[in-house]
């Protein structure tokens, strides 16, 4: 059985509900990446913010983004996935929600993400075929 931890990119980090997005941006930057999840104050996850997400809810509307912080643009209940989950549980869990990124927890702990990058490695072209129309067709 092909489960979360075996198809996520390792090593993910968080950054905090009270970091500056400049400092947010900065960390994607320096990582290449386009998302980071978000932590409370008991390291429990409260969001993801997007590269998207800094410069529509933060840039467009003319806020600086060193005085912005995370919790601030952050909306809604974050979606994650239980690292020993099957691999059709991580495609429903991202179908049914429309997301691109998941966070993979294991021991409350983030360990990983799964992007679509990750799945385009991972799954069969049905599977990849599935998942595209389910997250990009419009409703």
């Amino acid at each position: 059985m092909t489960t979360a931890k075996d198809i996520m990119h390792p090593g993910a980090q968080w950054v905090t509900k009270d970091d500056s997005l400049l400092r947010v941006a900065e960390l994607m930057k320096q990582m290449d990446l386009g998302a980071l999840p978000v932590a409370d104050e008991n390291e429990r996850l409260c969001g993801i913010i997007t590269d998207r997400d800094i410069v529509v809810k933060c840039v467009a509307r003319g806020h600086n983004v060193a005085d912005c912080r995370a919790a601030d643009i952050c909306e809604g209940t974050p979606r994650w996935i239980d690292a020993n989950a099957d691999v059709e549980e991580v495609l429903h869990e991202m179908e049914q929600h429309r997301i691109k990124r998941l966070p993979v927890i294991e021991k409350k702990r983030l360990i990983g993400m799964i992007s679509e990058a990750d799945l385009a490695q991972h799954l069969t072209d049905d599977q990849i075929a599935e998942f595209a129309e389910a997250v990009y067709a419009r409703p």
